[in-house]
């Protein structure tokens, strides 16, 4: 049941009722072997931290800075042997090394494309820590508010009993129709068909945690935690000054200087290389050794790189274009997400001070009032259904206020850290 300051004694009860016919209900032994410690929501992001997603995320950031020690390395001189004749005393014999010169900054040119490519490696690696961090309080919190629709739909299955009971006392006495005793046992029956739903969303629910910690559905436990405390997040103004920092606006930055730094490749390219060689000649006919000493540049004549040059520099424009589009994108679903947080909020505010107490009242005040004659079954079966729909549409609003702070963390990063926030770090504590 939810926790509320000023519960009513009845519903306390009920929730106790509740909860021991739940624990009865369960088999003895069946919790599953090796079932290890609750886990909070810091050891749940660490555990999920640890799979293997972002460890192939951290493999290409490791292959990127190995890529990028190479790109620096010179060219490798040659060794060149060459013989002319094969008798001997007419032999020509010439040893020599050659070395290529590269031109045009295509050294310096291709370390800024590799250290492009590092960078954007490591900002994919954070992109995909922040999906997962995001995916993992989203699901954490799901599992948790499908363990309280279980319980609520235990509590409506208790709070039929008793109409079918007071149903069934009246019958007996003659006061009402057999008809509202069937009634009330199909509201039972109804009650009955939304806990099997409710128990198979929290199936779900653990399945999909399950499969982002590492563990199965039935191996792990959640440490008790109140999903009814909803974090603080900054103002939307706040997040949107920031928004450039967000993981998308930062990968299409990254890839916007790869191909800036591609497109100077590709210049450089352009200016030819040079290679000297030097070396020695001996001549058998004469008995003379003698200096080779040699240059050697490519005649641009046929291909002078235009089609690259002009394929880089209309990417480099694409990539412009994609992370304008991108910003405003990135911007909007911030906005989006925002909106939904706070609305969600707002009715979870209203629902837990205004509605539920009223609703929960109300059918208290009509179930006493039908046992005395004063209301018709009708009425108690509607408080029942009106009472019952407000604790879904709570428990619904809260999981979607879940589901956005998620997507503004996912959207924010690390501009929407705040102290309510950071205890989800892993590590942290309260």
């Amino acid at each position: 049941m939810i926790i509320q300051p000023k519960r009513l004694p009845t519903l306390v009860a009920l929730s106790i009722v509740a909860w021991c016919c739940g624990v009865a209900a369960q088999p003895l032994g069946s919790m599953a072997p090796g079932t290890s410690a609750p886990i909070d929501l810091p050891a749940a992001i660490r555990l999920a931290l640890e799979q293997p997603g972002l460890r192939a995320a951290a493999h290409e950031v490791a292959a990127s800075e190995a890529a990028a020690d190479q790109a620096g390395k010179y060219p490798n001189p040659e060794l060149e042997y060459l013989r002319e004749g094969h008798r001997a005393g007419t032999r020509t014999t010439t040893v020599q090394i050659k070395q290529p010169i590269e031109l045009g900054g295509k050294r310096r040119a291709r370390v800024a494309l590799a250290e492009g490519a590092v960078a954007l490696a490591r900002t994919e690696h954070e992109a995909r820590r922040q999906q997962i961090r995001a995916d993992v309080i989203a699901g954490y919190y799901a599992v948790l508010v499908a363990q309280e629709r279980q319980q609520l739909a235990r509590s409506l299955i208790e709070l039929a009993r008793r109409g079918v009971d007071a149903a069934s006392k009246r019958v007996a006495a003659g006061k009402i129709s057999p008809i509202d005793e069937t009634k009330a046992r199909l509201a039972a029956s109804d009650a009955s068909v939304e806990l099997n739903g409710a128990t198979g969303e929290l199936a779900i629910a653990r399945t999909k945690l399950g499969a982002l910690i590492g563990k199965p559905a039935q191996l792990f436990t959640l440490a008790a935690q109140y999903p009814e405390q909803l974090p603080a997040v900054k103002p939307l103004a706040t997040l949107l000054a920031d928004v450039g920092e967000s993981a998308a606006v930062q990968r299409a930055r990254r890839q916007l200087a790869a191909q800036v730094a591609q497109t100077d490749v590709e210049r450089a390219v352009r200016i030819p290389d040079v290679t000297i060689s030097i070396g020695s000649q001996r001549d058998d006919e004469v008995q003379r050794r003698q200096a080779v000493v040699g240059l050697s540049v490519p005649l641009p004549l046929f291909n002078r790189n235009q089609g690259s040059l002009s394929a880089a520099l209309r990417r480099a424009d694409k990539a412009q274009d994609e992370l304008a589009a991108v910003q405003v994108t990135a911007a909007s679903e911030l906005a989006g997400a925002y909106t939904r947080y706070e609305v969600a909020r707002g009715e979870v505010a209203l629902l837990r001070q205004d509605v539920l107490p009223n609703a929960q009242s109300a059918y208290e005040l009509t179930l006493k009032g039908f046992e005395y004659g004063k209301f018709p079954f009708l009425d108690v079966l509607d408080a029942q259904r009106t009472l019952f729909q407000s604790q879904s549409r709570y428990w619904k609003a809260l999981l979607e206020a879940w589901r956005g702070f998620a997507d503004i963390e996912r959207l924010a990063g690390h501009a929407n850290t705040t102290e309510q926030n950071r205890l989800t770090e892993p590590g942290s504590h309260p």
